[in-house]
């Protein structure tokens, strides 16, 4: 069986979305000749514990551990935080914060900290895996990212063993949504673009998880990037005939909700509605399970629909899948941010093998909206088309009343994490047999 390196920062007990790629991947990888060999710190700083995903990493699986040193804790003494307290990714906040070194602490993180905070740990990794890859035989390496890096790990290994190397991009580098916010020097946003520049031009193959993303990322690199998609584990979703509905006309919004994807427009259709409709009012319900931006409140507040909304800070990812399931509605709002048109998050999939209608905010030819179209699952009502969102959920509530909230969503299992991995595995075999030629 082919070994193949897989750095990441994110691995179990850690929670969240950034670590279920990788995890899932690797569950199926060994069923089409190829075994994982995951690198990932011992001592990571992740805002999401998780343990219930330990049950998914395969048996017997080489899970290589080494410290890595975050600037984390300085960020808590200076922002006034307990040790404890976890930070929040993609500029999310859940209480009001001082304005002013919350600005700072963003300025110094992006013009010290290049490509990210684990920088530290690229040159102790690099020595590290060099000395395991001279003592083990690797097939090829891969590097996930953001964190970016690990990318950078991966080229320095690239440099000195010239094996084959996939770039996989769940996210993109400088054209992520919060580059812009990052308040970047012309030094620091240059470094940030070479270094980008070498990941997209040395690596073998770059991938990453939308067509969108790939092309934006080919007019970088100006190179072809393959497209493998985020999915969802069969094994999560087992089909059951009794599942019962949580009472009320339920939006369910899983995971986080940072302020780029707050759906203003929709919050106010439904504020709109509620006072047009006392049976609305009554029935509405939003849920928000997973971390939520304090100005998604502020929003529901000043619609006056606060009162109808739940929040549930947290759940394990075995306990959303359940509640996912049982939910009427379910809301995917994405961001309201440039290059936001190959926003494929995994929890889009998970929505899909959940079997519930699904409410999109976003944009109507971005390549979320196309999934949704081809599979029926759901509709995209653009960010501000306040008429097509009041009339999508005037449909929707009259399917609710009526007992018909149901969709027949078809050509899903293409997006199950096992033919996904498949797919990978077939990428591999071509990537290592070319290099052998």
């Amino acid at each position: 069986m082919k070994k193949v390196l897989i750095i990441t920062y994110y691995w179990p007990p850690t929670g969240g979305a950034g670590v279920q790629r990788w995890l899932k991947f690797s569950k199926y990888f060994r069923e089409f000749g190829w075994e994982p060999v995951i690198y990932t710190p011992s001592n990571p700083d992740f805002p999401i514990h998780d343990a219930t995903l330990l049950k998914d990493i395969p048996s017997d699986l080489t899970v290589l551990k080494t410290p890595i040193s975050e600037p984390y804790d300085i960020y808590r003494k200076v922002m006034g935080k307990k040790k404890t307290e976890t930070v929040n990714q993609g500029f999310l906040s859940e209480s009001k914060e001082n304005s002013f070194l919350q600005s700072a602490m963003i300025w110094v993180r992006g013009n010290f900290f290049i490509p990210d905070a684990r920088k530290f740990w690229i040159k102790p990794s690099t020595s590290f895996l060099t000395d395991y890859i001279k003592k083990n035989k690797v097939d090829a390496i891969i590097s996930t990212g953001p964190p970016h890096s690990m990318h950078l790990i991966a080229l320095g290994l690239k440099q000195k063993f010239n094996l084959p190397w996939i770039a996989d991009f769940r996210d993109p580098w400088t054209q992520i949504d919060f580059y812009s916010q990052l308040k970047l020097s012309s030094y620091a946003d240059n470094k940030h673009r070479k270094l980008e520049n070498q990941v997209l031009t040395q690596a073998n193959k770059v991938v990453t998880v939308s067509p969108s993303c790939a092309s934006d990322l080919e007019k970088l690199g100006h190179r072809k990037v393959d497209v493998i998609t985020n999915g969802f584990d069969t094994d999560d979703f087992q089909p059951s005939d009794n599942v019962k509905l949580l009472d009320g006309f339920l939006l369910h919004h899983t995971g986080a909700l940072n302020k780029d994807r707050n759906p203003y427009t929709l919050w106010r259709v439904l504020g709109d509605l509620c006072k047009e409709n006392p049976g609305i009012k009554k029935e509405l319900v939003l849920k928000f399970t997973g971390k939520t931006d304090a100005i998604v409140f502020e929003s529901l507040k000043e619609q006056g629909i606060l009162e109808n909304s739940q929040k549930t800070e947290y759940m394990t990812h075995s306990e959303v899948v359940k509640i996912m399931i049982q939910s009427p509605i379910l809301l995917l709002p994405l961001n309201n941010t440039p290059n936001n048109k190959g926003v494929l998050s995994g929890k889009l999939f998970e929505y899909l093998a959940a079997g519930r209608p699904i409410f999109g905010v976003g944009l109507p030819d971005g390549d979320a909206a196309v999934i949704l179209k081809e599979t029926g699952a759901g509709t995209m009502c653009e960010f501000n088309d306040y008429e097509g969102m009041k009339k999508a959920i005037l449909v929707l509530y009259e399917k609710y009343k009526s007992n018909r909230l149901l969709i027949n969503s078809s050509s899903i299992e293409k997006y199950s994490r096992k033919n996904c991995a498949e797919d990978y595995t077939d990428l591999l075999n071509v990537l290592v047999n070319n290099t052998k030629r």
